[in-house]
C-alpha cells in the first residue's frame, strides 16, 4: 500500500497507474478504523481496479472543538487494517495540505432542509465543513466511485446533493451499517465508552427496531407518534440523553405526517451516553 501525503504526489502516481486501473474506488474517513470502515474498502475492491482510502480528522466540521480533541487517532493501526485489507494507496494530508488558504468557507452549498433539520440543528456549521472537505477531498483523489456508510445517513444524503450541485462525475454508493454482536452501530466513538455504556448504548438499536416493528404493525402512523415510543422506551435508562428520534422521508428527510407511504422512509436517532453522541438509523420499505 502507498502512503500519500500531497495532492501532488497523489496525482504524480495516478498518472503512472491511471491506464492500468480502469476505475478508482475512494473510501473517506476520519481513523480510528473499525469494520464499518473496512468493509467500504472491500466494496471498493469488488468494483475497481483501485481503491484509495482517506485519513483526514477535519477540523471544520466539528462544532465542539472539545469534541475534535478527543476524537482518537490511531494511525498505526489504521495503517496495518489497510494493509491487511490490500488498499492500494492511503491518502494520508495534514490539515495545511488540506487549507492551504486558511480554514474560511467561501464556497459554501446551500443544501436547504436536508441539512438544517436532525443533525443541522443539534451541531450548527457541522453539514457546512463536512461538505467542504469532502470536495476538497473528491477534487484531489478524483474517484469514479465513493463509498460511505449508512450509519452517518443524512451526511450522505448532503454528500449526494453535492455531488450534484457541482456536476461531479462520481457515483455515491451508501453501504449498510455494521453493527457490534449487541445490535450498537460499530463507531469510533464506542471506544470512548466504559463496558457498562457499551450494554446501554444497544438499547438505542433496539428501541429503532422496537418502533420499526409499531410502524409495520399500523400502530405508529406519524413522526409525532414514532418520538412519543421511542422516549417513552428510552426514559427508564437515565444515563440515555436523547438529542432526536425522528421517523422521516428518505428523499427529502421530511417529517412523516401520516401514512400510507409511497416511499421509502428512515427512523434516525441520535443520543447522549457516559458523555458520548452517538447516532444511529433503520430504513423502513
Amino acid at each position: 500500500m502507498l502512503i500519500i501525503k500531497t495532492i501532488q504526489e497523489y496525482r504524480n502516481q495516478l498518472v503512472k497507474t491511471k491506464k492500468e486501473h480502469a476505475t478508482i474506488g475512494f473510501a473517506p474517513t476520519m481513523g480510528a478504523l473499525h469494520e464499518g470502515h473496512l468493509s467500504l474498502i472491500r466494496r471498493s475492491k469488488e468494483v475497481n481496479s483501485l481503491s484509495v482510502c482517506s485519513i483526514f480528522v477535519n477540523p471544520t466540521q466539528f462544532n465542539d472543538p472539545k469534541d475534535f480533541e478527543k476524537y482518537p487517532q490511531t494511525i498505526e493501526a489504521d495503517i496495518a487494517l489497510l494493509v491487511k485489507e490490500k488498499c492500494d494507496i492511503l491518502f494520508l494530508p495534514d490539515v495545511k495540505e488540506m487549507y492551504p488558504d486558511g480554514m474560511g468557507n467561501t464556497g459554501k452549498i446551500d443544501f436547504g432542509f436536508s441539512a438544517k433539520t436532525l443533525e443541522g440543528e443539534f451541531r450548527p456549521g457541522h453539514f457546512d465543513g463536512m461538505a467542504q472537505i469532502v470536495e476538497k477531498l473528491l477534487l484531489a483523489v478524483m474517484p469514479d466511485n465513493l463509498y460511505m456508510g449508512q450509519k452517518d445517513f443524512q451526511q450522505a444524503m448532503i454528500v449526494s446533493l453535492l455531488i450534484k450541485k457541482r456536476k461531479l462525475p462520481i457515483h455515491l454508493e451508501v453501504c449498510p451499517i455494521k453493527r457490534e454482536k449487541s445490535g450498537l452501530a460499530m463507531s469510533s466513538r464506542n471506544t470512548r465508552l466504559n463496558a457498562n455504556d457499551l450494554l446501554i448504548a444497544a438499547e438505542l438499536y433496539k428501541t429503532l427496531k422496537a418502533v420499526k416493528s409499531q410502524i409495520k404493525k399500523e400502530q405508529i402512523t406519524s413522526t409525532a407518534q414514532a418520538e412519543a415510543a421511542a422516549q417513552k422506551r428510552l426514559q427508564k435508562f437515565n444515563s440515555i440523553k436523547l438529542e432526536y428520534f425522528s421517523w422521516r422521508k428518505v428523499t427529502t428527510l421530511k417529517p412523516i405526517a401520516a401514512t400510507p407511504l409511497s416511499e421509502q422512509s428512515v427512523l434516525l436517532i441520535a443520543a447522549w451516553i457516559g458523555g458520548v453522541r452517538l447516532i444511529d438509523n433503520v430504513l423502513i420499505d
